[in-house]
């Protein structure tokens, strides 16, 4: 069995329109539908967390790159957009952009560490290949 570094635990009542807490209490958040979607925007909701989390933790993978290459990483600035999207059927998917600046770094080399970080992220990890996801670096469309 592969050894876990961390566990995150949590448990959602009430879907989208419920609650959502963590079992170390750091968050409890009502989730509602956003208004796009019919509900009445008075809470997070999923895609709001998760692009939270994608860019937490890429600006985290970016810095650690950045430190093993010698370059500054960790002044990041990432603006993440999830976007649920239909397709056939009535289902739906995901597709996220991640608008990335770096500004320690020439645009090449900020290239180079978003690269790296993309084969490295855990989110980037668990998305490859399932979802579309578009990275922009200081400007320019990868």
């Amino acid at each position: 069995m592969t050894k876990v570094l961390y566990r995150a635990e949590a448990q959602v009542t009430g879907g989208r329109n419920g609650r959502g807490r963590t079992s170390d209490g750091q968050l409890d958040l009502s989730l509602r539908q956003p208004k796009e979607l019919g509900g009445n925007g008075d809470g997070a909701n999923p895609e709001q967390l998760f692009a939270i989390g994608y860019a937490a933790c890429f600006g985290t993978t970016l810095a650690l790159v950045g430190q093993r290459s010698k370059l500054q990483a960790d002044d990041a600035r990432i603006d993440s957009s999830v976007a649920l999207i239909p397709i056939d059927g009535g289902r739906f998917e995901l597709g996220v952009e991640l608008d990335i600046s770096l500004p320690s770094v020439t645009t090449e080399q900020a290239i180079e560490l978003v690269k790296a970080a993309h084969q490295v992220c855990p989110y980037s990890n668990a998305t490859r290949n399932n979802i579309d996801v578009a990275l922009v670096v200081n400007g320019s469309r990868l």
